[in-house]
């Protein structure tokens, strides 16, 4: 099986194309997130090196899941489509995320990331889809742009024309430094969904904060109006967002749709499982088992992402 939401950190060395703010760097999420890891990052050529045999270690052991779809994250980009250094705290390249996969076919999908708003989006998008990119993720709240702004519509009918899905962050962001919170909104992608483009919704919807879950209505509505609409299962065991796994549970026929993602390196947690599935869960060996295990505990079916790509390219 495949896991579709998982993340590529990397430091930016020599000319892999990625940056880190001088912000980010000294901010205390990065700095935690570098000693969970034993990340050095005045190393970065190690680090980096490192942190992908970590990711190859966890799949290796994993029993459920043996590939990943690496996540890039395109950055901010000024109303001329130029990237904006000032504004940018974090990217991760295409070219990065594309020299990876292709160092590790048997484990490694290359997930791209495209913010509509640069200009050549268009361009950018074909170069990666001849590079054999998989997917296009976006982080609206960050990379501070509307999926709703219908200037856009050539960048989205550019991804139905390639059978490319779109992946994007649903609900507040909070690993990253988010901007624009309301950007998360579900019901932005209207615009690429009316548009003929395959969209997965990241998080299956889930707002973030807790309890609340306003757009799993918008989740329930999209699945029955648009056959090219899916929702991933990542980060759904965190506590700010285990309500929307618990109401998936009272909605099996959602879960044609739920393709299995985990949000790596962000920890997955047992305590959503039942019963035995608790101790079964909690004592995996690899966190992808772990989320596989919780979801089948809790009777959330799910597809793997190979299923999804032959749908839209038939």
């Amino acid at each position: 099986m495949t896991d579709v939401h998982v993340h590529l950190a990397a430091l930016p060395d020599a000319d892999n194309g990625c940056i880190i703010s001088p912000k980010m760097m000294r901010s205390l999420k990065f700095r935690l997130f570098a000693w969970k890891l034993g990340l050095d990052p005045s190393r970065p050529a190690e680090a980096n090196a490192a942190y992908v045999e970590r990711l190859l270690r966890e799949l290796h052991r994993s029993e459920r899941v043996g590939k990943a779809v690496l996540l890039a994250m395109d950055g901010v980009y000024e109303s001329d489509g130029k990237l904006d250094l000032t504004r940018t705290d974090f990217l991760i390249s295409n070219r990065y995320v594309l020299e990876v996969a292709k160092h590790h076919p048997e484990r490694f999908l290359a997930g791209v990331s495209i913010n509509p708003q640069r200009r050549d989006a268009i361009e950018e998008l074909e170069r990666c889809v001849e590079a054999g990119a998989a997917l296009v993720k976006v982080l609206p709240n960050t990379q501070r742009f509307d999926p709703s702004d219908r200037r856009y519509l050539p960048f989205y009918q550019a991804l139905a024309k390639h059978h490319m899905p779109l992946l994007s962050h649903v609900g507040f962001e909070f690993s990253l430094i988010g901007k624009d919170q309301s950007a998360g909104d579900p019901k932005w992608l209207r615009v690429a969904l009316e548009e003929g483009a395959c969209v997965i919704a990241a998080h299956s919807c889930s707002l973030g904060l807790f309890f609340p879950e306003p757009y799993f209505k918008v989740l329930i509505e999209f699945i029955q109006r648009y056959p090219h609409f899916y929702a991933d299962t990542s980060a759904l065991t965190l506590p700010n967002r285990v309500r929307t796994l618990f109401l998936l549970r009272r909605y099996p026929e959602l879960h044609d749709r739920l393709i299995f993602g985990t949000d790596y390196p962000l920890p997955v947690f047992s305590y959503p499982s039942l019963g035995k599935g608790y101790w079964k869960s909690a004592e995996a060996r690899s966190p992808f088992d772990r989320q596989a295990m919780v979801l089948d505990s809790l009777g959330v079916q799910y597809k793997d992402f190979s299923s999804l790509r032959n749908n839209i390219g038939s």
